[in-house]
Formats: structure tokens, C-alpha cells, sequence
């Protein structure tokens, strides 16, 4: 079921109103598929992957598959972008760099992101992963995004 713009919009809206974002991460295919979810706790926002055996890369370890690692960092900071800054539209990726920092183990993963800069056209974005312990991230990432 394919939804108007105009349904995408009261979606985004009513997530900002409430606070709620699952509905909009629904929105998003890839997010949906790894299974993302969102919690906003005030001023802060927390993302989550659920440990799954869709996302594991290396089934010896077994670990998560680096890709569906930088591809929940780069969907966090998406959303988070659009979280503070009360967007209506979604930012457009423009570059994305992430560094790995240890393997990201067949557990729940966790990140949270930092707003560096954010003008009228860009914004850019600090992302950290990790499962056990923040002080222990399994990888930093950093995006920037075009803002309309």
C-alpha cells in the first residue's frame, strides 16, 4: 500500500507532536527491515537494533553484518536530524564515514547521535553504536545531510 504525501506528512507530524516516531520509522523500508526502533526520552534520543538473524553477517561468530551496522548509524541520524529540528521532509544523505571499532556481537545494538552543525542548507551529524556500555562503542560514524 503505497501512501500520499499528504499522509506521509500527518505521520511526520503527529510523531513530532507525541513523541512517538515508530510509525515513521515504518515509513522507512530499510529501517522497518532491520528491525529499528526509536525512544525519545526528553531532549535526548535513543535508537535501537534489535538483535536478529536478518542483520548477522558472520554466522561463526556470530557477529552483525557491518553494513546493516552503518546502515542503522546513517538511519539514526536521519532521524534524529528530523527529531530536533522539527522537519517535515526527510534530510538527504550527502556523505557518510564510519569507523569500526570492534565487532558488533549477536546482542541488541544501541546508538545515539550529536548534532555538530546544523546551518540553513546543512547539517551534520555524530553518530556512536554500542551494546554493552557507551564508553565501549563498536563503531563512530559521521553524516552530513542536505536540508530543505
Amino acid at each position: 500500500m503505497s501512501l500520499s504525501e499528504q499522509q506521509v506528512q500527518q505521520i511526520i507530524t503527529r510523531s513530532h507532536e507525541t513523541g512517538d516516531y515508530s510509525a515513521l520509522v515504518e515509513l522507512i523500508p530499510y529501517a522497518r527491515m532491520i528491525g529499528m526502533q526509536v525512544t525519545r526520552l526528553g531532549n535526548e534520543a535513543f535508537f535501537t537494533l534489535p538483535r536478529q538473524d536478518i542483520n548477522i553477517g558472520n554466522p561463526v561468530l556470530p557477529a552483525l553484518h557491518g553494513g546493516v551496522i552503518a546502515g542503522f548509524m546513517e538511519q539514526s541520524a536521519m532521524l534524529h536530524l528530523m527529531m530536533f529540528m522539527n522537519s517535515e521532509v526527510f534530510p538527504k544523505i550527502i556523505d557518510f564515514s564510519v569507523d569500526y571499532l570492534r565487532a558488533g556481537l549477536y546482542r541488541d545494538t544501541y546508538a545515539t547521535c550529536q548534532v555538530w552543525r546544523q546551518g540553513r542548507r546543512v547539517g551534520n551529524v555524530a553518530i556512536t553504536a554500542w551494546q554493552t556500555h557507551s564508553s565501549e562503542p563498536i563503531a563512530t560514524a559521521r553524516a552530513h545531510f542536505k536540508l530543505d
